[in-house]
């Protein structure tokens, strides 16, 4: 438990939310409920061993928070996540109706270990350790098959690793979604290309034998599509993805649109990972205020190169 004022309630409160569910507790000296309800709220908070933070505000001394969230009578909470207020109650409520609210929300213990293994797993890779942050996810994942998080980076990492049949496997789960999240239909794209490679005797061409071919036929669709899974499968996502312009170019719907899709999914492939909710975003604060100055402007080269293609399909499309 700690107590919050305006001073300290970005870093206390907005940003300790983006990682851990944060229960703020306003109260009064003069409140006989807050008197009852505090009690029970630290020996929760003690209980549930870290998976939520409980932080106390005087509405008295800190009256601009109070009008902030709306505070007209005490006691009440409200449960911030992500950086914003998710759900709350009022009054003086039991220990158990307590816990009862809580458990909507924070994470369960095996949750929690999950996550912890992920983290791991990024330190892994960070180091280029890949043998042990396979091992993690993997651990995570059958803690918690549901964390989608660890379900992408396991799939990725299989795929980067060519393990194939293995990647396939894992991230079937995500693929019955609905909807299927983009990230993972971008894994399938890539997936797909690396299969065709090691199945479709194109796989093996030389890229001069797809640009002879071409030479003599542009529409040759074919083999355009065959020659973009080919330099998917090389890392040459660039050239892939001016290969599937042409095609989207002449025919917007060849082949159910598959060109167009595995464009997408390339761009999502090469979208920056956004930083961990702990990190403040370049040119902003924790809340999310803009930030003034050239710095804060300037764009990271990978970012500039995926929003260059995005408009170059959004003129193809139009």
């Amino acid at each position: 438990m700690i107590d919050v004022t305006l001073a300290n309630f970005e870093q206390e409160v907005i940003a300790a939310s983006m990682t851990t569910p944060v229960l703020i507790d306003f109260w009064a000296p003069w409140c006989g409920p807050c008197k009852s309800l505090g009690p029970i709220l630290e020996k929760v908070e003690l209980e549930y061993a870290g998976r939520f933070k409980l932080v106390k505000i005087d509405s008295d001394q800190e009256q601009q928070l109070g009008q902030a969230f709306g505070i007209r009578s005490i006691p009440p909470c409200v449960l911030m996540m992500g950086g914003k207020p998710v759900d709350g109650f009022a009054g003086a409520l039991p220990e158990g109706k307590v816990k009862e609210f809580l458990d909507k929300h924070v994470p369960g213990e095996e949750e929690l270990l999950a996550q912890a293994g992920a983290e791991q797993a990024q330190d892994h890779l960070q180091e280029g350790d890949l043998q042990s942050a396979q091992h993690k996810l993997a651990e995570a994942l059958a803690i918690n098959p549901a964390n989608d998080d660890a379900r992408f980076d396991y799939v990725k990492l299989l795929i980067g690793s060519a393990q194939l049949p293995e990647a396939a496997a894992a991230l079937q789960p995500a693929l019955v979604q609905i909807p299927v999240q983009q990230r993972f239909e971008a894994l399938n794209q890539w997936l797909q290309a690396l299969e065709f490679v090691s199945l479709d005797p194109r796989g093996q061409w030389p890229l001069e034998e797809f640009d002879k071919r071409l030479a003599n036929d542009k529409r040759d669709f074919e083999t355009r599509f065959a020659k973009s899974r080919v330099l998917i499968s090389q890392g040459l996502w660039t050239e892939a993805m001016d290969e599937l312009l042409e095609i989207i170019m002449r025919d917007k719907k060849w082949d159910s649109e598959n060109p167009r899709k595995t464009f997408v999914a390339i761009l999502e492939l090469l979208t920056p990972a956004r930083p961990k909710a702990a990190q403040q975003v370049p040119g902003k604060t924790a809340a999310g205020i803009e930030l003034v100055g050239k710095a804060a402007m300037q764009e990271d080269p990978q970012a500039a190169l995926v929003s260059s293609y995005r408009r170059k399909l959004s003129m193809m499309l139009n």
